[in-house]
């Protein structure tokens, strides 16, 4: 984590200190999410390719087994994230980041080293394996990055990045697509080989980018390593270590962590059930309930199978389904980059609110047009696929990895937003696994499978509504105060944002007092060296 001073003192990594440092973050953050959506897309058109089923038999014809081989990668990433839950406090963000790229790359290598013998299913095997290993990875960075992420941003913005790096999912996932059709061209082993290493391109650039970048400086603090966070507050500012403005920071972050009990840095298991001023056991649940309600709406149900699905209830062929996947992730990657936008104008809940409906209707209109069983009624599912993966890339495909992020306090949200990440991946690996059989069992074209998500849908919109407070343009300590309020005055979360007017750090310390959520020795004692650094003028060496 080595740091350079310019000419003005202010720290620097890779050469750049406040907004390009900002964007190298950003970089690594959008990057590994890309990854993220590359793999969770690859194996849309590789399941199904002619030389994909030739070197693994064991998936022809076998709905089952085809969707135990995708889903596989959601129980790595499962455990991936669960293994963060348990020691990603000790590792900290960048060796979590590093560790996760790492296991991705030796996961690709397995799978693409996978020699079809004609016999026997030890290849396939291998390839599942591989497949797990690098879910493993994954799970790891999708839990990490985004914590990383927020706890490196100013609140204005924090919302955006984050969006930014959730909608690189799409991205990664378009790209996935289209490397999958252009790959079908190539020589056989080409045909599944390529698309497999190319996820190395990915992984290698978050390792170089991470090598020269900052730990998380929340992270550091609740390690009592004060001159590194100092360090990095200032590169992330672009200022001098012993500009007020970051000794303030830093005493609002340090009295945040001593109000909280989170001084080591290490977070038990049983303070997540925990409820009081501080609402961990809520938030936790917000954030979780997020991920599961991502899955649930039946997105990957869409990304993973949507040339399948055209096969089978449209009729296309192979090609031209793979053709109609590209151009489907053309829509969701262009709509993916207005959240980038409206996250911050319009707000998380409103968001959410208007993806829950649009996603509702559009999985209304692809059931009801797939009732007839007939090729040209079914055209007017391919229209509702279309808006559904439109509506999901605009709200809920970034939101949950943002929302979690955010609303966890600092205590707790290492493990939290893991605890979410691995709600995330268990439902996954659920849809995926069943999407098969469902669409196999349920009415002519599988048309009960759209009908179950669009109940599922019409579901959530209640629970946004009444339980998911707005976030937008907060500091992740003035969160803390939303759910101080609530708690205190006995109103709801939702309410209790509402009324709660921007607060300046001064002002959220005097909340903290106030609702009973603050160490007033803390709180006296980091006031008063506040006030000394605010007093003391910038040295001129």
């Amino acid at each position: 984590m080595g740091h350079t001073d310019d000419a003005n003192g202010a720290p620097t990594y890779w050469g750049t200190s406040g907004k390009k440092l900002q964007h190298l973050i950003t970089a690594v953050a959008t990057t590994d999410f890309l990854l993220f959506g590359y793999d969770q897309g690859v194996m849309s058109g590789i399941i199904s390719a002619p030389a994909f089923v030739s070197d693994f038999p064991e998936v022809d014809g076998d709905s089952t087994y085809e969707g135990f081989v995708v889903s596989i990668y959601a129980v790595g990433c499962f455990l991936g994230a669960s293994f963060i839950l348990s020691f990603g406090d000790h590792l900290g963000r960048r060796r979590s980041i590093f560790l996760g790229a790492t296991i991705m790359i030796i996961g690709v290598i397995i799978q693409i080293c996978s020699q079809p013998t004609g016999a026997g299913g030890g290849p396939t095997a291998q390839f599942i394996i591989g497949r797990c290993i690098t879910g493993i990875g994954n799970g790891i960075n999708t839990s990490t990055v985004p914590t990383y992420q927020a706890e490196c941003s100013h609140s204005h913005n924090r919302g955006k990045l984050i969006c930014i790096e959730g909608g690189n999912v799409a991205i990664g996932t378009l790209i996935a697509y289209w490397i999958d059709y252009g790959c079908t061209y190539g020589p056989h082993a080409f045909v599944w080989r390529f698309p497999i290493a190319f996820q190395c391109v990915f992984a290698l650039v978050v390792l170089g980018l991470m090598t020269q970048l900052p730990e998380s400086p929340r992270w550091l603090l609740s390690k009592d390593r004060n001159e590194e966070a100092s360090t990095v507050l200032a590169a992330l500012n672009g200022t001098r270590r012993d500009d007020p403005t970051v000794q303030t920071q830093q005493a609002v972050i340090v009295d945040a962590i001593r109000a909280s009990g989170h001084k080591g840095g290490v977070t038990s298991m049983s303070d997540l059930f925990t409820n009081g001023p501080t609402q961990h056991f809520r938030r936790l649940l917000l954030g979780a309930s997020s991920q599961t309600m991502q899955q649930l709406s039946g997105c990957n149900a869409v990304i993973y199978y949507f040339p399948i699905l055209f096969q089978t209830s449209i009729g296309t062929s192979h090609n031209l389904a793979l053709l109609l996947g590209g151009v489907n992730m053309v829509v969701y990657s262009i709509f993916a980059t207005t959240s980038w936008f409206a996250v911050e104008r319009i707000g998380r809940r409103k968001l959410y609110l208007i993806g829950t409906v649009g996603q509702c209707l559009s999985m209304v209109l692809t059931f009801g047009a797939l009732i007839p069983g007939t090729e040209e009624a079914a055209k007017g599912a391919a229209v509702g696929l279309f808006t559904y993966i439109a509506f999901f890339g605009a709200t809920w495909l970034p939101l949950p990895w943002l929302y979690p992020a955010e609303i966890n306090p600092l205590k707790t949200r290492a493990k939290a937003n893991a605890t979410s990440t691995v709600s995330n991946w268990l439902w996954n690996f659920f849809i995926v696994m069943i999407t098969p059989v469902l669409l196999a069992n349920t009415g002519k074209s599988g048309w009960g499978t759209y009908l179950f998500f669009a109940i599922l849908n019409a579901m959530f919109f209640p629970v946004i509504y009444f339980l998911y407070p707005e976030t937008a343009g907060r500091t992740l300590e003035e969160i803390d105060v939303i759910f101080a309020k609530g708690h205190s005055e006995k109103i709801s979360y939702v309410k209790a944002a509402q009324e709660l007017p921007r607060l300046t750090d001064a002002e959220v310390r005097e909340k903290a007092r106030e609702y009973g959520f603050s160490d007033e020795e803390a709180t006296v004692d980091t006031l008063e060296k506040a006030e000394v650094f605010m007093s003391t003028p910038p040295s001129t060496d």
